[in-house]
């Protein structure tokens, strides 16, 4: 990204990636992730020497505050990830107060699965009995604001 256009927004990142590593990791999004270093954009990714655990680190909430795009790889196993959900409301979040930019891509699901929680989205879903709805509500929320945005739809290695 041109100095000038990093000069406006406070972020150090150009770019956040968000994806289910276990969909797209060692495919699509490696390919993204390679392609826009290339290009000299400075871009993070969720397996830059973070530590896991069952929350979400403070290190991930600020490389997501720290970015001026965030683009999000939606895919067949998404929602599965509560670490993936989070992710998404803190994006929305940072898109909401200071502007950041988000991109969604809906890699091989359709992005009305993800805008209404049908189909695989809908069976993880299911399998949130033990979260608060609170967290639920806000997750639902965060998936419709971002299937409501334009961007691509990968199918079959096509964008469509």
């Amino acid at each position: 990204m041109a100095s000038s256009d990093t000069s406006s927004f406070p972020g150090r990142r150009d770019v956040f990636l968000s994806f289910r590593g276990e969909d797209t990791r060692f495919n699509f999004t490696d390919h993204l992730y390679s392609a826009l270093r290339t290009k000299g954009i400075n871009t993070f990714r969720d397996d830059e020497g973070l530590e896991r655990g069952g929350e979400i680190q403070p290190s991930l909430l600020e490389a997501i505050e720290d970015s001026m795009i965030s683009v999000v790889v939606f895919s067949e196993s998404y929602a599965y990830s509560k670490w993936c959900l989070d992710e998404l409301d803190k994006i929305m979040q940072c898109s909401r107060e200071k502007g950041q930019k988000v991109l969604p891509i809906f890699y091989h699901v359709d992005p009305s699965d993800v805008r209404n929680q049908t189909g695989s989205f809908e069976e993880a879903f299911a399998r949130y009995g033990n979260v608060t709805e609170e967290r639920v509500l806000s997750w639902r929320a965060a998936l419709t604001q971002a299937s409501d945005l334009s961007g691509w739809h990968v199918r079959d290695g096509y964008v469509i």
